[in-house]
């Protein structure tokens, strides 16, 4: 894959660190690009990983107690030193818990260049207690097509704008692989997924790592992971991770 023809979601990686922290906007009601405020207590899966300087940098998910999935390149570079899980609030300055990461585990055969295999676990220091607003997410297991679906994350609003300290959903629709090669062609494999809504709608800096959800069941269908270069929200299809093809690997990931 030619590197300039894709845009990574992360809002920096540990290697490359941007001059200065992404700003977050207290007071505006700001979107992951088209999309609206999360209720509070929505998508209680849902986590902001932070660096040591307690910036928001990448989404996860919870998988169980003591473990997080995210994207590899959110990881790429980093160490259990600066990788840290904030947990239990949709609002990323105040409410939550921050749990300290004890091991990164990057698959395998992630490639930097393809963005290919781009899936990643944390395991924490320290169990969560699950409540009414931290909760495992469900995982689909099928080959899904088109569907409705739910993009949740605090990705920026805008290219290079700034970062919502709320929860951002975006509805949006999944494509069948066959639809999302017309887009992408040989960059995509069977093992992602895409989705697409319109023109000034979509994924941001910040949404890496952070889950595609299915509209209709709530289970996570992808693992944001990377959109067209040349800015955010394009019209044209965000690319993610398919969850289902790395069934056995996540399970293997979290069981070693």
């Amino acid at each position: 894959m030619v590197k300039s023809a894709v845009f990574i979601l992360a809002l920096a990686t540990f290697a490359t660190a941007l001059p200065t922290e992404p700003i977050i906007d207290l007071t505006g009601s700001w979107r992951v690009v088209g999309g609206t405020d999360a209720a509070a207590g929505a998508y209680p899966f849902i986590v902001s990983l932070r660096s040591s300087s307690n910036s928001h940098f990448c989404g996860g998910t919870i998988l169980n107690t003591g473990w997080v999935l995210t994207a590899a390149h959110c990881l790429v570079g980093s160490s259990t030193a600066n990788v840290f899980v904030y947990a239990g609030s949709n609002q990323l300055n105040s409410g939550g818990i921050t749990v300290a990461s004890s091991r990164l585990t990057i698959h395998g055969s992630y490639n930097p260049n393809t963005i290919t295999n781009d899936v990643a676990v944390i395991q924490l220091a320290s169990a969560l207690t699950y409540s009414s607003t931290i909760a495992a997410v469900s995982l689909n297991t099928a080959d899904t097509g088109s569907v409705s679906a739910i993009l949740a994350g605090w990705g920026r609003v805008s290219t290079n704008g700034a970062i919502p300290n709320n929860l951002q959903e975006l509805s949006t629709n999944t494509l069948t692989h066959a639809t999302c090669v017309q887009y992408w062609g040989s960059y995509v494999s069977t093992s992602q997924i895409c989705a697409v809504i319109g023109n000034g709608q979509g994924a941001c800096n910040g949404d890496s790592g952070g889950p595609l959800i299915q509209a209709s069941n709530n289970a996570q269908l992808g693992i944001a992971s990377f959109i067209l270069a040349g800015g955010c929200a394009q019209g044209f299809p965000d690319v993610y991770v398919r969850v289902s093809s790395y069934a056995s690997w996540i399970s293997n990931a979290i069981s070693s």
